[in-house]
């Protein structure tokens, strides 16, 4: 397998606030590989992320990653006064490609997270739902290397986060995407995700395959099993 992301003792601390975010973190994403960070609040997650995004510099270790990375957001962060389509285009457009090719990505991610039909409402015209799945074809509009999700389904209902699940799954298996995500919900990490970095006070405890076959039942006893060991290592 082809390494796409590779951190080797990596730290990065926050000298004015006298904060270390994350400590002495190594770990590997493969191409293709769904990987995602679980743990609680405040234990280094999402700097991950923003290491990853070059949002923030590394303080010490080596970090491998490519140019082309994107980001999902919780919230979403649409452009109010941007339709669906422009939302998802503009970025391309700051990139100065042509219109054909332009309107060729909008519309082939539009469909993707089945959301052509809305391409030409605004972000107050829609869902919590289908405002995640704008956010998802724009960051996939940019064909980036590797996609980035911090906790984009934590603010939905139950029946619109499964709904996003099985979208998300979708867009994977469709684009064989790099997917590196955070998440609150170590249920949703395992019913996603090829393995799961367990995280405790800025480090990794651990980090678990998973090999169930997809579709994932959440009721099987493999899956409760693998859910029992993370929580046992988030509580040891």
């Amino acid at each position: 397998m082809t390494k796409v992301l590779d951190f080797k003792n990596v730290t990065r601390a926050y000298k004015a606030a006298k904060v270390t975010a994350i400590a002495d973190v190594s770990f590997e994403v493969n191409e293709s590989e769904f990987f995602c960070f679980v743990g609680p609040s405040g234990c280094g997650k999402s700097t991950i992320l923003r290491l990853i995004g070059g949002i923030e510099p590394i303080t010490s270790g080596t970090m491998e990653k490519p140019n082309e990375v994107s980001m999902v957001f919780q919230s979403g962060a649409l452009l109010p006064w941007m339709s669906v389509e422009e939302n998802v285009s503009f970025v391309n457009k700051a990139k100065g490609l042509s219109r054909m090719k332009i309107d060729e990505q909008t519309t082939k991610y539009l469909k993707m997270v089945d959301l052509e039909a809305f391409r030409f409402r605004y972000p107050r015209e829609l869902s919590g739902g289908q405002k995640q799945r704008v956010g998802i074809a724009r960051a996939l509009a940019v064909e980036p290397k590797v996609l980035l999700l911090d906790e984009p389904f934590s603010a939905l209902d139950p029946v619109t986060t499964d709904e996003l699940h099985e979208c998300l799954l979708k867009v994977w298996q469709e684009t064989q995407k790099t997917i590196v995500m955070v998440s609150h919900s170590i249920e949703e990490a395992v019913f996603l995700s090829d393995k799961v970095a367990v995280m405790k006070q800025g480090g990794i405890k651990e980090i678990l395959e998973v090999k169930l076959k997809r579709p994932r039942n959440s009721e099987s006893k493999d899956f409760l099993q693998l859910l029992d060991k993370i929580k046992s290592l988030l509580e040891s």
